[in-house]
């Protein structure tokens, strides 16, 4: 215990709050040895970036409930409704392998913050495989995992605007349509917009 509250740069005292919270899984036991992890480890450091953050406790500790409980990150966010996206479970080191040298605690931190990343035991699941595949790609071509993630927060308050704006045009116009079945023209249309913006941005490069 002393080892890990070391390694996390906490006190003795701050870890075994952590523990009576449950804010951290029980260690193994072995007779009357606590062995500790580097899952445990990685724990800690998530939530000290998350209280840097401004999280409280209370959330964190809601947030570490679902995720040891197995709970999907949808139900965790309350995001219960149907989506085509496909979540992806990665070992710590495949999550790694992705993002060489940029799996830190406070990239962590924010791909939570985002809905991107929960943890199932000793998995991490990531909540979509496009998200996932495209953010990877971005970092290959050398954007920093941190501006990445900043740009995903901001596409996010886009696309609720968007998403807000096609159901009230359905509402008011088609209330008895079915949302879910039109779902595909509104992806055409910001698929299509998206396209020509791109196609605009790339012939006033120089």
């Amino acid at each position: 215990m002393e080892e890990l509250a070391r390694l996390a740069g906490i006190t003795v005292r701050t870890l075994r709050f952590y523990r009576e919270r449950k804010l951290i899984p029980p260690p193994r036991r072995e007779g009357r040895i606590a062995w500790y992890d580097d899952h445990h480890l990685a724990r800690l450091r998530t939530i000290s970036a998350l209280l840097e953050r401004g999280h409280t406790l209370n959330g964190i500790a809601e947030l570490a409930e679902a995720f040891d409980h197995g709970r999907d990150v949808g139900d965790l966010l309350g995001l219960g409704a149907p989506t085509e996206e496909t979540p992806v479970r990665l070992t710590p080191e495949e999550l790694a392998d992705h993002f060489a040298g940029e799996v830190t605690a406070e990239n962590l931190a924010a791909a939570m913050d985002l809905g991107y990343l929960g943890t199932d035991g000793d998995e991490i699941v990531h909540i979509s495989r496009r998200l996932l595949d495209v953010s990877a790609a971005l970092v290959r071509e050398g954007i920093p995992l941190a501006e990445v993630l900043a740009a995903g927060h901001r596409v996010r308050a886009h696309a609720e605007a968007l998403a807000e704006l096609f159901a009230d045009l359905v509402t008011r116009h088609a209330p008895d349509s079915d949302l879910g079945r039109l779902r595909p023209l509104a992806k055409s249309v910001v698929d299509a917009e998206l396209s020509m913006a791109l196609d605009r941005r790339l012939s006033e490069e120089p």
